[in-house]
């Protein structure tokens, strides 16, 4: 018993020395300032980001959203494993203890004899703990924690792009219902052209070919309404999963992007993206794992060394441990060093390691696509914004060269050719406005979500 207590004692000592794990590496060299321009204006980031776009319905939407999207749902239950994975390397770091019980009565008889029964009880207390020398348990421990900020910081990462996911949706549900509009429109605006020619047709002011090429102009523009209200189908129908829903009756009343506004928001410094998007958090937390899991993997190189004790109680009364119980007391200490193992743990260290230099790497790629990420919302947001102005006077001049050559045609001024091609002109300038208008507002979101959402994260 003595000899076993000094053992104990040494091992608690050289058990101090251990080394638990790395710290997680720095992060790469950020630069100073986003290369792209901002705006002196602009707004700072905000948490519930996407109300700057002043919708109550895609408020509305993201919260359906948040409440019953399964991806959502999926990886809030992946953080919930991981924290029963810490739980498990946690016990690690205790003893454990056993209890067993147990009572039997036994009947023999020798041959041509009488029958003798034997009765006997007993019950074991039993102890096991692993002395953590060289920290093994706690490097597993803190590798299971950073497994579980990971957890955290890929449900932000699953969030992040839902919410910009469901506000990208809405955007282009309502940017095709606006395309639709304009498409339907300028149907009306060639019908009724239609009924000038055929009119003209009918006195002798204009020649067959002239309604025909008309008719056919009214037919495209009836062909192009048809891909649209698909696109308008399938976008609803995807916004509806989104929101974890059937897409059967699902629907929204907006109908126009004109009501929208395209919020303009200041990126801040560079460096402050690794405090705010959840994917550079998580990629290192899994580097912080992985440099744990080197500690584990050179420890399991050294000896172990496990304390068991055992307590116990047995009689020959059955279900009595009163009656002149005998006692038994055990105390011990192993020891345990791989010799040979044909350099399995030796691989598992290589294994480790480079798989913690891949890391490294993965998160170097994390940051600079974010960076990437960054630079180009804030172009797209600038020049789209120029060249949304530009479509809009063109959309004016084409709207007026269709009125002037409406009125010249009637008149015979002009011929039926040049009505065509300024019909043509105002629909394409307005479907482009309006595409224009949608990519600004995509822009806008793409720059939030590149930003983090505006969340300064926690572990």
């Amino acid at each position: 018993m003595k000899q076993t207590l000094i053992y104990f004692a040494i091992a608690t000592l050289l058990g101090g020395c251990a080394v638990i794990g790395p710290a997680s590496p720095p992060a790469p060299a950020m630069p100073l300032s986003f290369a792209e321009s901002t705006d002196a204006n602009a707004a700072a980031l905000a948490p519930d980001w996407w109300h700057a776009f002043g919708s109550a319905d895609l408020t509305a939407l993201i919260a359906a959203a948040e409440a019953a999207n399964p991806d959502l749902a999926i990886a809030a239950e992946r953080v919930k494993q991981a924290e029963a994975l810490v739980r498990i390397a946690d016990a690690s770091l205790f003893p454990a203890l056993n209890l067993g019980m147990g009572s039997a009565r036994r009947k023999t008889r020798p041959d041509g004899g009488e029958w003798t029964t034997a009765d006997s009880s007993n019950a074991t207390l039993s102890a096991s703990y692993e002395l953590d020398l060289w920290g093994r348990n706690a490097a597993g421990r803190e590798s299971a924690a950073a497994g579980l900020r990971a957890s955290r910081f890929d449900r932000e990462t699953v969030r992040l792009t839902l919410v910009a996911g469901v506000a990208d949706g809405y955007f282009q549900l309502l940017s095709l219902r606006g395309r639709l509009a304009i498409a339907h429109e300028n149907l009306a605006i060639a019908e009724r052209v239609f009924k000038v020619v055929d009119s003209r047709v009918r006195n002798g002011a204009a020649s067959g070919l002239d309604l025909a090429q008309q008719q056919a102009a009214v037919l495209a523009l009836r062909a192009a309404i048809l891909p649209l209200e698909l696109q308008e189908h399938q976008t609803l129908f995807a916004l509806a999963i989104l929101l974890g829903r059937a897409p059967e009756g699902f629907d929204t009343a907006a109908t126009s992007l004109a009501a929208l506004a395209v919020p303009r928001v200041a990126p801040g410094l560079p460096a402050q993206l690794l405090l705010r998007r959840p994917d550079l958090a998580s990629a290192e937390a899994q580097l912080a794992a992985a440099n744990a899991n080197v500690a584990v993997a050179r420890a399991a190189l050294l000896p172990s060394i496990s304390l068991t004790g055992t307590a116990g109680l047995a009689s020959d009364v059955l279900l009595n441990f009163v009656s002149g119980p005998t006692t038994a007391l055990a105390i011990g200490a192993s020891l345990l060093q791989s010799i040979f193992d044909g350099g399995r743990l030796g691989a598992q260290v290589d294994i480790a390691e480079s798989r913690q230099r891949e890391l490294v790497q993965g998160y170097r790629k994390a940051v600079f696509a974010a960076l990437a990420d960054v630079e180009s919302a804030l172009a797209a947001a600038a020049r789209l914004a120029a060249q949304e102005q530009l479509q809009e006077q063109v959309v004016v001049k084409t709207r007026l060269a269709l009125r002037l050559a409406d009125i010249r045609y009637r008149e015979g001024a002009d011929d039926l050719l040049a009505l065509l091609l300024a019909q043509r002109s105002v629909f394409q300038a307005e479907d482009q406005a309006a595409q224009i208008r949608l990519s600004r507002l995509q822009a806008a979101g793409a720059l939030y979500k590149a930003l983090g959402g505006g969340h300064r994260l926690a572990d």
